[in-house]
């Protein structure tokens, strides 16, 4: 507790700084290997990845969200939780390879039975390192998270680009997929420094068990239901329609699930260890929800206005039909951002069961607007999702915050004033692509409206939205920190 915001400040820029370059990872990786692969070999990797990344939910069955919330864990409860982690994970392998011959038999392609085997593998690689990462998160250690993070990204990178440029094709995705736990699972030994010790009976698992299995129950509905769509659009319009759908759903998802995960680890912690403190905890939620919703909101807008530059400049041009798709999913880039921090907070407070009950509900409501979408292919499927998404996210705000310190108005008056501020940004950074439709190459386009956009909306968000004073605070915030630690060394 000593130092908490000072810990987290430095967190939320480590993270930050992880962010940034993972964001940026991603998308040179993406850029590169969509024009070093076809669709198709995208499509077969999704079509696995829509059974296994459903057993991937189960891979630490919640323990380490449980293990972070608690406000004290023991020796002997770390070591225990390591090896259930071990054996769940173990577990996921061996039914991944079971499951693999009716991957296969269910898309009609032989091919995923070995591509479905070796993706299995993951499951144990990323079991062995879950507790490595609680023990650096309980610690407040973001710095060393995010490297490992980055370093982890880098390897699987070159791994899949020089696998692709050999010639493997799909198989170099696959590769990138187990490359990617086994890489981070080995520095997170090295980082954290801690060997498991044996099993132990009696330490109180049971309790972390239940909260941890709510958890993942939900997740699992979650999951189910944010990526039943990729199983219906590969078993009824093929691989290639799938391959395109899903460079587009994963271009959306990048920025806004690593936003996500940047501020939300730091916040989850930070909540997690002040949540008999009400005041508090308003305050922080209130700070780190301010951050994702203004750092998505022009992210939203540059995907809607600007899909077709976004497309042809990442992904090159014969992913063009990618760009509508990207166009018709961009409202869900607001609506994830809105919706997905009130998942620190239900879950800091202990409320989990709120948050199944709300998947119970929603989970239904995206399964019928893929169904409703379908006739109409991957467009129609895109469109859908983010209607039903954009009607559901205030009455699902208002649900999550019920009978918390957070009320519903609190919610609003936070996404108002970057909202507000990012309309005319919006309005001058579409007249400048107007007005360069023509004159000048898609990326020095894309390059120039995205630049007038950020600047302009910043602009109108700190000055005439008044923010300036609380980007002011996180930055004192950093550098008193840094004063701190100088001071400690002169001591020392």
């Amino acid at each position: 507790m000593k130092d908490l915001k000072e810990k987290t400040i430095r967190g939320g820029y480590a993270r930050g700084g992880a962010l940034a370059a993972g964001f940026l990872l991603r998308l040179g990786s993406m850029m590169v290997l969509a024009r070093l692969l076809e669709p198709r070999d995208f499509g077969l990797l999704g079509m696995v990845t829509a059974f296994t990344g459903v057993l991937s939910l189960f891979r630490d069955f919640g323990l380490s969200a449980a293990a972070v919330q608690r406000a004290t864990v023991t020796e002997e409860q770390t070591s225990t939780l390591f090896w259930i982690n071990v054996l769940f994970g173990a577990g996921l392998t061996i039914i991944a390879v079971l499951l693999a011959p009716v991957v296969a038999i269910f898309y009609h392609e032989p091919r995923l039975f070995w591509v479905t085997c070796i993706v299995a593998t993951g499951f144990l690689f990323n079991s062995t390192g879950v507790q490595h990462s609680v023990l650096l998160q309980r610690q407040m250690r973001f710095t060393a998270l995010a490297v490992i993070e980055i370093v982890s990204l880098v390897v699987s990178t070159v791994i899949a680009i020089g696998a692709a440029k050999m010639g493997y094709g799909y198989w170099s995705l696959v590769a990138m997929s187990v490359s990617l736990p086994l890489t981070s699972t080995v520095c997170l030994w090295l980082a954290s420094a801690w060997v498991p010790g044996r099993f132990h009976r009696g330490v109180g698992i049971p309790s972390m068990m239940r909260f941890g299995g709510t958890i993942t129950l939900n997740g699992l509905i979650l999951y189910v239901a944010s990526n039943f769509e990729k199983v219906l659009l590969g078993r009824f319009w093929g691989a290639e329609a799938l391959g395109i759908y899903g460079r587009a759903y994963q271009l959306i998802r990048i920025p806004t699930d690593n936003l996500n995960m940047a501020v939300g680890d730091v916040a989850f912690s930070a909540l997690s260890r002040i949540q008999d403190d009400p005041s508090r905890l308003k305050r922080y939620f209130l700070k780190g929800y301010s951050l994702v919703v203004a750092f998505t909101l022009p992210i939203t807008i540059a995907c809607a206005l600007f899909a077709d530059d976004v497309i042809f400049v990442l992904l090159g041009p014969k992913w063009k039909e990618a760009a509508g798709i990207l166009r018709l999913l961009s409202p869900t880039v607001l609506v994830l951002a809105m919706a997905n921090p009130l998942g620190w907070l239900l879950t800091s407070i202990g409320l989990v069961g709120r948050g199944l009950k709300i998947a119970l509900v929603l989970a239904p409501l995206m399964i019928a607007s893929y169904v409703i979408g379908l006739r109409h292919g991957p467009r129609g499927v895109a469109l859908a999702y983010s209607v039903v998404m954009t009607l559901w996210v205030f009455p699902g705000i208002a649900w999550c915050v019920h009978g918390t310190v957070i009320s519903f108005w609190d919610i609003l008056r936070v996404v108002s004033r970057p909202l507000v501020s990012v309309i005319p940004a919006a309005c001058l950074a579409y007249g400048v692509h107007l007005f360069l439709a023509h004159a000048t190459s898609a990326l020095q386009r894309l390059l120039l409206e995205n630049v007038v956009l950020l600047l302009a909306y910043f602009a109108v968000l700190l000055f005439a939205a008044g923010q300036k004073s609380f980007y002011l605070d996180l930055l004192r915030g950093l550098k008193g920190d840094r004063i701190k630690e100088r001071e400690l060394e002169s001591i020392c």
